[in-house]
């Protein structure tokens, strides 16, 4: 142990600027303990990954969000459901965060997923399926807590505020 800060990289696996998700990243980050602090990165700059464009060397999105990783302690990804899987804004950044593979931002990293639905399973299909891209990236995903907040609209105000005490703890 030392005596520096934890330092947690967290990103939303959605673009809507009102997304539930990124309430509950926000929420997190408000919430975290003494001695750990949570930075929270935007994938909006993150292009969809395209091998092609790899080749010719990484966007600085994709630059700045490799680098936000690497420095980090640990990650924690917060993901909606989508038709019953993981959005498409969170699986590209898993992409682009696992290449390439022998030097990977997500190598050896530990990983926290959590996840907010309006639906009754709050995001657990969608964590599952997130869950299985880790056997490739070599990343150490927490099995517990598992925070799946299901009626995610009844939970925070129209501004995106935590509004349900049960969620906050």
């Amino acid at each position: 142990m030392t005596d520096r800060p934890i330092r947690v990289l967290g990103f939303a696996g959605s673009l809507r600027a009102a997304s539930l998700n990124r309430a509950l990243l926000k929420a997190a980050q408000g919430l975290a303990p003494v001695g750990m602090t949570l930075e929270i990165f935007d994938l909006g700059p993150v292009p969809l990954y395209n091998g092609d464009v790899e080749a010719a060397g990484d966007p600085p999105g994709v630059a700045a969000f490799k680098d936000a990783i690497r420095a980090a302690d640990g990650v924690l990804m917060v993901t909606p459901e989508y038709n019953h899987g993981v959005p498409a804004v969170m699986k590209n950044a898993i992409d682009w965060a696992s290449r390439p593979p022998a030097s990977a931002a997500l190598n050896g990293k530990p990983v926290g997923v959590i996840g907010a639905s309006p639906g009754m399973t709050g995001s657990a299909r969608g964590q599952s399926q997130l869950r299985q891209a880790f056997e490739f990236t070599n990343s150490y995903c927490m099995p517990q807590p598992e925070i799946l907040v299901y009626r995610a609209h009844e939970k925070f105000s129209p501004d995106g505020a935590l509004t349900d005490e049960a969620t906050a703890k």
